[in-house]
């Protein structure tokens, strides 16, 4: 027997009418029809890319939260991807940040992965916490800080976010204090 995922599902009964030409409502409904006709593996298929789509979504989101550059930096273009079920699977928002003296900073948001459960559940101990680096504060989000400064914190127990690069450590901190951390956690 095929189990649709309840999240899909949902997602599926909770989109007004009006939202029908989305592609993840498109593909959720056409794995609903090959399930139904015996067409197992278009189904599994469809479900597959409904939930890449959904991926996508997540990254894209993920990305409107990555911080403007502070004063003295320059920012690229956000970078988003999306892996399904591969190696964990995750879907992700990059940003890099440069200023005049050629440091650099980059800020990732990571959700979607079990990777980051796994990082939460350490996170939680800080004997463990304390053997990867120092544990500092963002805010009221526990992190851990590296030698080299890079910054790596759980929020709301399904998002990682990883401030690292060439810059100092007061830059990095800085960066990992401008992630928007309330909407992430709401998210």
């Amino acid at each position: 027997m095929v189990r649709i995922p309840l999240a899909l599902l949902l997602v599926a009964l909770s989109v007004p009418p009006a939202a029908a030409a989305d592609d993840v409502l498109d593909a959720i409904d056409s794995a609903r029809k090959s399930y139904q006709s015996g067409d197992l593996a278009n189904a599994k298929q469809s479900l597959d890319l409904a939930s890449q789509l959904i991926g996508q979504k997540n990254a894209e989101a993920f990305a409107a939260l990555l911080p403007a550059p502070l004063a003295g930096w320059k920012a690229e273009k956000a970078q988003t991807a999306a892996v399904g079920s591969v190696g964990f699977g995750a879907s992700t928002a990059s940003r890099s940040y440069t200023n005049a003296k050629g440091d650099n900073v980059e800020v990732q948001i990571t959700g979607d992965s079990a990777m980051v459960t796994q990082m939460a559940t350490m996170l939680a101990n800080p004997q463990i916490t304390g053997a990867m680096g120092k544990i500092v504060r963002v805010g009221n989000q526990r992190a851990i800080q590296n030698a080299d400064g890079d910054v790596h914190m759980v929020v709301a127990n399904k998002y990682m976010v990883v401030v690292s690069g060439s810059a100092d450590a007061a830059a990095k901190m800085a960066y990992a204090q401008a992630v928007d951390v309330a909407k992430l956690s709401k998210m």
